[in-house]
């Protein structure tokens, strides 16, 4: 048993050896290791800690490198440093399973014991209760105090580098990070260990020879959903303009503007990283996007209204003018006042023309002529003026709109009696002297007014045709006339 001890000493030495040795490039560890991402290198197991009921029979566990012991509660492990014990008889009464002290040999102890236990020289256990045994293990009895640590406190003991005395005259760690006793470059991190300590760079930095460089993690993707920006040490993820930065930090997720912080003037209309603006009908986008503009409609086409359009908010209307009224939203339509309202007397006819309206004697005949059932003015044969008078007079009107196209047939006039074995002509009489009309006649008893040019309102022409009947025989001979009232409206609508 002692043997095995020893093998598993000198295999601690070798083990700790290893721990003060450059970063492990490599993950595969020995027996009893594990490898420790963090550090770098393979880590000691706690098999106390982890395997269930390690020692039988009231034994303790004690961790070490790469495996554990089983020894008496009663047990404490020290470290002869000096020569090696000869092999000496078993004192009487004394026998290898008596608990007590363990001690190894300096031949087993380059360094600490397992479990951070400490190491005292032979010479302070030796005397009459000492049993040395194989490899110079030395087991104490002390059945008066089995808890006592022998200790010497006059004597200073020998301790492992990276080790120290403590009051209690044990071995203690000396941690050179917080004694400010290591030796890391500036740009490093000290890490304590049991016995030593090991220089890491900082996180977000590698080791590259001998200086602890920036680790540029935008280079790895996929750190960040869209924008990376590396720091000293870190890093730190942005979004695009449109989008904002998830819960994880690493997501981007896109922004509703319309909802956060709506700048559109009428409408917003949310799109991936963005928005658009738009307006409502009427209007049109400002410059800035933004914005919206009244469109003045008017001034975009000069045929939207009949008459006059009249630009509004967001719209247009149509106006007419007087004697006009709006139809279909844009077009002008003439108001038939005499339908409606009129200011004709009772002895007066109205007659509506194209924007306004005319009161026209009911009885138009003037003496000698008088007015017949018919609606005409006759001159009595018997009266001896009219025997150079038109024989009837017949008052007709009619209203067109200012600027007819021409030629354009206008009016047409045709007899009313017809007589045997005549012939019938027509002419115009008056009102025509600056050529306007032209008389054609279509047949043996009528004729057409044609304006031949075009005329301007407001404006009222009296026109007389006239219809000449003579017999074929000359015997006979009469004329009628037709007065036409002509007005011409203000508008060519």
């Amino acid at each position: 048993m002692l043997k095995a001890l020893f093998l598993t000493m000198l295999t601690l030495a070798l083990v700790k050896s290893q721990d003060t040795e450059e970063t492990i490039t490599y993950t595969q560890c020995t027996d009893g290791y594990e490898w420790d991402p963090v550090r770098q290198q393979c880590k000691d197991i706690d098999e106390c800690d982890i395997v269930p009921d390690a020692c039988k029979g009231g034994m303790k566990c004690v961790n070490h490198y790469g495996g554990y012991l089983c020894l008496p509660k009663t047990a404490q492990i020290i470290v002869n440093n000096e020569q090696p014990q000869q092999e000496t008889p078993p004192a009487e009464g004394t026998s290898g399973a008596t608990t007590g002290v363990v001690a190894a040999s300096s031949m087993a102890t380059s360094g600490v014991l397992p479990g951070g236990g400490f190491v005292a020289s032979a010479a302070a256990v030796a005397g009459p209760e000492v049993q040395a045994g194989r490899n110079n293990f030395v087991i104490r009895r002390n059945p008066a105090d089995p808890q006592r640590i022998p200790s010497n406190p006059s004597h200073r003991i020998q301790c492992a580098a990276g080790y120290e005395q403590s009051e209690h005259n044990v071995c203690q760690d000396i941690d050179e990070c917080t004694a400010g006793t290591h030796n890391c470059r500036t740009d490093q991190v000290c890490i304590n260990l049991r016995g030593s300590f090991a220089c890491q760079c900082p996180p977000g930095y590698q080791k590259r020879g001998e200086q602890c460089v920036d680790i540029d993690e935008c280079t790895i993707p996929p750190y960040c959903h869209q924008r990376c920006v590396n720091t000293p040490g870190s890093f730190y993820c942005q979004c695009s303009p449109g989008f904002q930065l998830a819960a994880n930090n690493y997501t981007c997720v896109d922004i509703n503007e319309c909802d956060a912080s709506n700048q559109c003037a009428q409408q917003c209309y949310n799109i991936l990283g963005s928005f658009i603006c738009q307006c409502n009908q009427g209007y049109e986008l400002s410059s800035d996007r933004l914005n919206c503009e009244d469109i003045d409609e008017c001034r975009t086409s000069s045929y939207l209204c009949q008459y006059q359009c009249v630009n509004e908010p967001g719209k247009f209307s149509c106006m007419c003018p007087q004697g006009y009224q709006v139809v279909r939203s844009r077009t002008c339509q003439d108001i038939n006042e005499c339908e409606t309202t009129n200011e004709c007397r009772e002895d007066e006819m109205c007659w509506n023309y194209h924007g306004g309206f005319r009161c026209y004697p009911r009885n138009p005949c003037q003496d000698p002529y008088i007015l017949t059932p018919e609606n005409r003015c006759v001159c009595p044969v018997s009266n001896a003026m009219c025997r150079e008078l038109p024989q009837s007079i017949v008052y007709k009107y009619m209203s067109i709109r200012s600027d007819r196209s021409v030629p354009s047939d206008i009016f047409q006039i045709q007899a009313t009696t017809i007589y045997a074995n005549t012939i019938n002509t027509f002419r115009i009489k008056s009102g025509n002297e600056n050529g306007e009309f032209y008389l054609r006649q279509t047949s043996p008893v009528s004729a057409m007014l044609v304006l031949v040019k075009s005329l301007s309102g407001p404006r009222e022409h009296i026109v007389d045709l006239e219809m000449l009947t003579v017999s074929s025989i000359g015997t006979f001979r009469t004329s009628s006339v037709l007065r036409l009232t002509i007005i011409v409206g203000p508008f060519s609508f």
